[in-house]
């Protein structure tokens, strides 16, 4: 029976044979942190402990699912016995339970975030509040954080600061929709996903026998990913476990990365404080990568200064330094990357599950999914539809679709009222009852409305007019104008961009992003096809091109797939090959993340979390210029790269400030037009980027003039004295004392120093 101990080594021995009182086990990546919690849960149940007194807490249901399986492999059926679920699936069992107690019943609803959103909307017109300043997506994602905050209508009235700032925000009856919203769910019988935590933690505070009962009941709890649990879940957490205190948390504070869900990296920083007598185990040895990686990942984690004290190490083989890879633009970034993996792919017989793309914004996608469609190479993009099935994206395609076909039907319903402009679902109908006895498109009766008798009002007859002279003006311009500029105009003329840029959330900010990296791959397309192809770039072509991309994306189901995914998608993944591309200021680390050191830290964690995927290679990637709303912008190297350790790392291409300041045109006349674009795929395509060797490398930013002695600026740490020289080539390093930063050492290369004198 206890033959499944012998899998473990030492560390993860002890932590498992460890059963009472408080622990915590600080598992670093790789570490077999879940094998640990496994296991411990089936040694507790061989000692004896009813498996309907353990409560195991997970993140993920597939988490959940996968330790219930293993678990009944050692002490069979009675696995299903356990406590073990996500915080929600789990909370909304007891709540059920205890229905009665809060006045609900045990078939409550759980309203899903559009359920919830709906009804704010609903609630803001029956108030006759103004719509453009209660916006009803940003009223929710308000009523969201606070319920997470525990800051019920009540609490809400006594704090002084939240009322002050919905009045600077002109939203002085944001408490009569909060109160009306609550209000309505309850009658309604319905919970939405916020009220799982808030009315367990309303439970637990107010009943008194049933927190005894429930003590009682978890005489043993597992927290895996502590570090990504919320104040609602600590307290919680902390609630149930105060009687016995047998608890055991599991989690890694370096890759705590979902600060902007709610989750306090202090609950873990912290544990030792709001426990007595913890017992602490580390599971430092990594079983995932290699000595390098692992390596690269400690040399930069370590520049953090909020973190629990380990250090990671693995027995594997030394392997290949990290590949660090400077491109021109984020389109040839795409096509570097999709021939690497072909190339990859073909010297070492991987397959393509063994290749993974890791971006900050899931709007980066769209480079990548098209070069990889054009090289033939399977994928999946994860998070999400892909680029070109996202809403904002087709509803755009749609426009154009419309421009250029006045027939696509299915294009002028999908756009007819959107963004809204008060024609609705009886007005369509009645239109399209119209086109069936005319005999004719419904855009021709739309367009010759004033013609036909189809009983509609003269108000929404002026509001199709208004929609057909925005597409009428719009196909003035096919003649003229290139796709770009078309795209452009249909972005601006159509209010869709402006729409998402008003209502200010998280998913309105992720919707901008991707409409901006839809004008970035029509511009990079007008470029490639006036470069390298004698077609016009109209976009009749793109659209074809566009068409494409949807065709093999749905005949590749099933198939073997290169992964698409935001690095915070990837926590828990492992991949033979990873990608890390984007990697330059202010896109990584997010500028939107930088404004304070703990923001920074959890960017490095992230980082961190990337680099930590990968078992055998890591690729790193950024660009000199950036595509942003169709213009080149100069773009500058993460400071993550150069925090990594120089010696763990491989500089594929010489990085030049005469370079970074090129105007795209420039770019054409420097370089050959093949080591820009490249041709249909060939075994040596990425050939162009191997390591170059020191006699061709110039990397002296000041045309080997920087002396010691010098008295240089930097952009973060502003003024300092040249110390020391050392390195020749591509590792020249200067140590300087900065007024800001203190002693440093820079690599040039990176640097970006101002001669003072």
């Amino acid at each position: 029976m206890n033959n499944y101990l012998n899998n473990l080594n030492e560390a993860q021995l002890k932590a498992t044979l460890q059963i009472d009182g408080p622990m915590i086990v600080i598992a670093g990546a790789g570490s077999g942190k879940t094998r640990v919690l496994t296991y411990k849960i089936a040694y507790l149940m061989t000692k004896g402990v009813d498996p309907f007194n353990i409560l195991a807490l997970t993140f993920t249901n597939k988490a959940a699912r996968e330790m219930k399986e293993r678990i009944a492999m050692i002490v069979g059926d009675e696995a299903k016995n356990l406590w073990m679920g996500t915080f929600h699936s789990v909370f909304a069992r007891i709540l059920r339970i205890e229905a009665e107690k809060i006045g609900y019943t045990s078939n409550f609803t759980i309203y899903d975030t559009e359920d919830s959103q709906k009804l704010v909307s609903s609630i803001i017109k029956e108030l006759n509040l103004d719509k453009e300043i209660y916006k009803y997506k940003s009223i929710f994602s308000r009523i969201s954080s606070l319920k997470n905050s525990l800051i019920t209508p009540k609490a809400y009235r006594q704090n002084n600061d939240l009322i002050e700032s919905d009045k600077i925000a002109k939203r002085i009856n944001f408490i009569d929709v909060y109160v009306e919203y609550i209000s309505r769910c309850f009658k309604a019988g319905a919970m939405d996903f916020d009220d799982l935590l808030l009315k367990t933690n309303e439970l637990l505070s107010k009943f008194p026998e049933v927190l005894a009962k429930y003590q009682n009941l978890f005489r043993y709890i597992l927290v895996d990913e502590y570090q990504d649990t919320n104040h609602s879940q600590y307290l919680i957490v902390k609630a149930l476990s105060d009687k016995f205190q047998n608890i055991c948390v599991v989690g890694d504070d370096a890759q705590s990365i979902y600060s902007f869900r709610g989750a306090n990296i202090k609950n873990i920083l912290n544990f030792q404080r709001h426990y007595d007598d913890v017992n602490i185990f580390r599971l430092e040895q990594n079983y995932r990568s290699t000595k390098n990686i692992v390596n690269a990942a400690n040399s930069l984690i370590d520049k953090n200064e909020n973190k629990l004290d380990k250090v990671v190490w693995t027995e594997n083989e030394m392997g290949s330094k990290i590949n660090v890879t400077r491109l021109l633009t984020d389109g040839e970034e795409g096509r570097f990357v999709a021939s690497s993996i072909f190339e990859t792919k073909m010297k070492n017989q991987y397959k393509n599950k063994d290749f993974v793309i890791l971006y900050r914004t899931n709007a980066q996608s769209r480079a990548f999914e098209d070069s990889l469609r054009k090289k033939n190479i399977p994928y999946r993009v994860y998070g999400g539809l892909s680029f070109y099935q996202r809403k904002e994206i087709k509803d755009i395609l749609a426009y154009l679709r419309l421009i250029v076909n006045n027939s696509d039907e299915e294009a002028f319903k999908r756009i007819i009222n959107f963004p809204p402009r008060g024609i609705g679902q009886t007005s369509v109908d009645k239109l399209i009852v119209e086109s069936k006895q005319s005999k004719t498109t419904i855009y021709d009766v739309a367009k010759n409305i004033d013609k036909y008798n189809g009983n509609i009002s003269a108000k929404i007859r002026s509001k199709i007019s208004d929609f057909v002279l925005l597409v009428e003006k719009t196909k003035l311009m096919l003649t003229e104008s290139d796709a770009f500029e078309i795209t452009e105009e249909v972005i601006r003329s159509s209010g869709i961009y402006k729409l998402y840029k008003d209502e200010e959330t998280i998913e309105s900010i992720s919707r901008m992003q991707n409409i901006e990296e839809l004008l970035n791959g029509v511009k990079d397309f007008v470029d490639f096809q006036s470069q390298n192809t004698q077609l016009k770039p109209t976009i009749e072509e793109f659209l074809q091109d566009v068409a494409l991309v949807t065709d093999f994306d749905q005949n590749i189901e099933g198939q073997d797939k290169v992964s698409l995914m935001t690095i915070h998608l990837a926590k828990g993944l492992e991949f033979p090959c990873v990608y890390v591309v984007g990697l330059e200021e202010n896109l990584f680390p997010s500028a939107m993340n930088i404004n304070s050191r703990d923001e920074l830290e959890e960017e490095r964690r992230l980082f961190y979390v990337a680099l930590t995927r990968a078992e055998k290679e890591v690729n790193l990637s950024y660009v000199n210029t950036r595509y942003r709303w169709g213009k080149l912008i100069d773009s500058e190297p993460s400071r993550f790269i150069d925090e990594i350790d120089e010696k763990y790392i491989n500089i594929l291409t010489p990085i030049s400030s005469k370079q970074s300041n090129l105007s795209f045109n420039n770019i054409n006349r420097s370089f050959n037009k093949k080591n820009i674009r490249y041709k249909k795929p060939k075994p040596n395509i990425s050939s162009n980027y191997v390591k170059l060797s020191k006699s061709n490398i110039k990397t002296n930013l000041f045309d080997n003039n920087l002396i010691v002695g010098n008295i240089v600026s930097h952009i973060r740490f502003g003024k300092g004295e040249v110390l020391k020289l050392e390195g020749k080539g591509n590792d020249v390093k200067a140590e300087i004392n900065f007024e800001k930063g203190g002693l440093k050492k820079l690599l040039l290369r990176f640097a970006k120093l101002k001669i003072i004198s």
